[in-house]
């Protein structure tokens, strides 16, 4: 069912380890006579380590930036809300945890785990602002458990008051969103992988409060618009050009990076190169990640990608490169991601799925 975590459970601390190094890079245009085209873009390593199986279904129903982000102004009361934060002891669900926390939410005291990890209560720090909060893990195979654990919590927290944000695996995405739907309880999806066809088709026609996406962070969602939007402006100006792509994560994540496939999408409507999500190089091994420049302290939590057009005759190349190291500006968009949910669920009475330029759209992105 997936990779083990690298999480050591024999300590009731579980912190994600982060480097100060995160690269927001701009590649211009080389080979070239024509004037350079910059394009910036950040990643998303969107899952963590843990192999999940979904719950069975019951029938029954830097210091001052960081604290500046916490000032997000949401226009409700958001003092009840609960996170049940999926996915621990997970660095990106630990990550998304602590980012919670630094933005004033409340965690849930129960959430759920991969079956494979021993249930524990662990303690849950936010370094940059010292709130911390013990959170029982439930693995989800234990389905009983599971069901009673979210009904207490739902009754205590209120109507509307409970909310998750998953990072789990891939082969869980599907299955949680229906437990999810099931259970009544809105969510941030961050984990990529699974039939996205599906997950989008299952919630709408649940009519679901939801926010999924292939990238939680500001910068990417901002530029994978505008990606978006020069494709269909110039669609087929790259005609005649080879499509490359390689990206690089940790070797703990399953799936081939979500915010790759996104951009392969708009990239494909800018050249008539018969390129497919299946050509994606993935790197996941140590000494490829290296080779691909990724910094050694950044092996176990980074996401590199490289794009390039090539003309036909090897004269002309067009590079765009992300390059991150650490999981803090993805955790801090998950976060801001379910506050904006919070806030729609007192402001609509039909649930809708959103994706996060409807988030960053609305300004809740900070």
């Amino acid at each position: 069912t997936g990779s083990t975590s690298n999480c050591n459970l024999s300590s009731n601390t579980c912190r994600n380890k982060r480097t100060p190094y995160e690269q927001y890079k701009i590649i211009s245009m080389n080979r070239s006579i024509c004037a350079p085209l910059s394009f910036l873009l950040v990643a998303l390593c969107a899952t963590q380590a843990c192999g999940f199986v979904t719950p069975a279904l019951s029938g029954t129903s830097a210091r001052s930036a960081l604290l500046s982000s916490s000032s997000l102004q949401v226009s409700v009361d958001l003092s009840d809300v609960q996170i049940m934060v999926n996915g621990m002891p997970g660095p990106m669900a630990t990550a998304a945890a602590e980012a919670c926390l630094r933005k004033g939410l409340k965690l849930s005291p129960v959430a759920m785990t991969g079956p494979e990890i021993e249930p524990a209560t662990i303690t849950v720090s936010d370094p940059v602002t010292g709130r911390s909060s013990n959170v029982k893990l439930v693995p989800s195979s234990n389905t009983d458990e599971l069901d009673a654990a979210v009904e207490g919590m739902k009754t205590a927290a209120g109507p509307d008051n409970l909310l998750s944000i998953d990072f789990t695996h891939p082969s869980a995405v599907n299955g949680n969103a229906l437990f999810y739907a099931e259970k009544g309880i809105p969510f941030v999806m961050g984990t990529t992988g699974g039939d996205r066809d599906k997950l989008m088709k299952d919630m709408e026609d649940a009519k679901h409060f939801a926010v999924i996406a292939p990238n939680m962070a500001k910068q990417i969602v901002a530029l994978q618009a505008g990606l978006e939007d020069l494709a269909k402006k110039f669609p087929g100006a790259f005609d005649g050009y080879k499509i490359e792509v390689r990206e690089s994560h940790q070797k703990t994540k399953a799936d081939t990076s979500g915010t790759a496939k996104a951009v392969v999408a708009s990239l494909k409507e800018l050249s008539d190169d018969k390129f497919e999500v299946s050509d994606i190089e993935k790197i996941r091994d140590d000494q490829g990640a290296l080779d691909f420049r990724v910094p050694e302290e950044g092996l176990n939590g980074h996401a590199f990608h490289r794009y390039t057009f090539t003309s036909a005759d090897g004269s002309v190349e067009f590079a765009l490169e992300h390059n991150v190291v650490g999981r803090t500006v993805y955790a801090e968009g998950t976060a801001d991601a379910v506050r904006f949910l919070a806030g729609k669920l007192r402001q609509e009475k039909e649930g809708k799925v959103f994706s996060m330029i409807d988030v960053l759209q609305a300004g809740a992105l900070e």
